[in-house]
């Protein structure tokens, strides 16, 4: 019995051990996670149409920072510190590619989003930026629902890297 403990006690040891060195490596590397970005401001005003889920996905991730509020409602607007105004959230499905009977074959599907940050006093922190996305879809007249499917998930991806990429931006933002 003291020998199982024993080989127990060493084998912990050494996944301890292993655990520490691996950490220590990490470390050393510069390796951290990733952490909620830090901005110059503290108040947002988000000028964006209610039925927008890029919209309403940028405002929850703003909150979700914890460090900065957002303010939705028009009468508040003089109380944010930086105006974020949504100049367009527009979806696009374009054929690219027919088969020889003239049936869809390929989509190309995109997702542009145009915006532009500045203060109340009317300066622009980042001036008229438009971000687009891109995806190309096979299509299968046969598994028209499947495609939708595939086709809604692929605008929820595009729509994920746009809102990221505005975070980036707004947490570029040096001065107000």
């Amino acid at each position: 019995m003291s020998h199982t403990y024993t080989r127990t006690a060493m084998i912990s040891r050494r996944t301890l051990l292993l655990s520490a060195a691996a950490t220590a490596t990490l470390s050393a590397c510069g390796f951290k996670l990733r952490e909620a970005p830090n901005y110059a401001f503290s108040t947002i005003f988000v000028r964006v149409g209610e039925s927008s889920t890029l919209g309403n996905e940028l405002k929850r991730n703003l909150e979700g920072s914890g460090r900065v509020e957002v303010i939705t409602d028009a009468r508040r607007i003089n109380q944010a510190q930086v105006i974020l105004d949504v100049v367009g959230d527009q979806r696009e499905k374009t054929v690219v590619g027919l088969n020889s009977s003239g049936q869809v074959r390929e989509f190309q599907l995109r997702l542009r989003f145009k915006f532009k940050l500045r203060n109340q006093a009317g300066d622009e922190l980042i001036s008229d930026v438009e971000l687009l996305q891109q995806r190309d879809m096979s299509y299968v007249e046969s598994q028209a629902l499947a495609k939708e499917g595939e086709e809604q998930l692929l605008y929820r991806n595009m729509q994920s890297d746009i809102v990221q990429q505005v975070v980036r931006r707004l947490a570029a933002v040096k001065a107000i």
